[in-house]
């Protein structure tokens, strides 16, 4: 039997999902990025009232036109085998297009509030001081590190307490164009984080 390249057969998946506008989410991810069960909505995407954060969602984060897939969406993943030559040069090519993703800069300089998954960078005992917000559970962990226009570097204003890698969070924050590469990642956007609280369905 063909070994098989699951790190192309996931992105294989994601691309599908994709290109057909596919938003199923594992909560409390949002549309922008296909995972593997259920939906979830947590606030009002855009709401914002005086004085108080936009309420946003991870499609928003992906500027209009943008087509990661449209070079790849056509190709068969599981025909290819582990070390075939041209199945790793796609998977290169396909990373670094990810890897580059652009902003919406439409949205950049806001003060936005968004749900997502902790992937630590730095936990010390006095709590996590910085860590990486992804929308779909296991992301950059179980999984390849999605685009990253879908990933957002968080620097909490003070260190995080009683956080663990993939808890569901709450961040609020202005939202900045800061490139970070991370051994976990490569993140479009930034938020020097005012506050970091859990996650729940009521959206509060």
């Amino acid at each position: 039997m063909k070994a098989r390249l699951s790190f192309l057969i996931l992105l294989a998946c994601a691309t599908a999902a994709w290109a057909q506008g596919t938003t199923t989410t594992t909560k409390p991810a949002l549309a922008g990025v296909a995972t593997n069960s259920g939906t979830t909505k947590p606030g009002t995407p855009g709401s914002v009232v005086q004085g108080t954060p936009r309420t946003i969602t991870w499609d928003i984060l992906v500027p209009q036109g943008w087509e990661p897939f449209k070079e790849f969406k056509d190709l068969n993943f599981q025909s290819m085998d582990d070390g075939d030559p041209k199945a790793m040069a796609m998977l290169k090519k396909m990373r670094d297009v990810w890897d580059n993703a652009p902003v919406n800069n439409a949205i950049v300089g806001q003060q936005v509030r968004i749900p997502g998954f902790v992937v630590p960078l730095e936990d010390t005992k006095d709590g996590m001081k910085e860590f990486l917000l992804v929308p779909y559970f296991g992301a950059c962990i179980h999984s390849p590190p999605p685009p990253a226009n879908q990933i957002v570097h968080v620097l909490p204003k003070s260190p995080a307490k009683g956080l663990r890698s993939m808890d569901a969070v709450w961040i609020t924050g202005t939202l900045v164009t800061v490139r970070t590469d991370s051994y976990m990642g490569a993140a479009s956007y930034r938020i020097e984080a005012l506050s970091v609280s859990p996650y729940n369905e009521a959206g509060k």
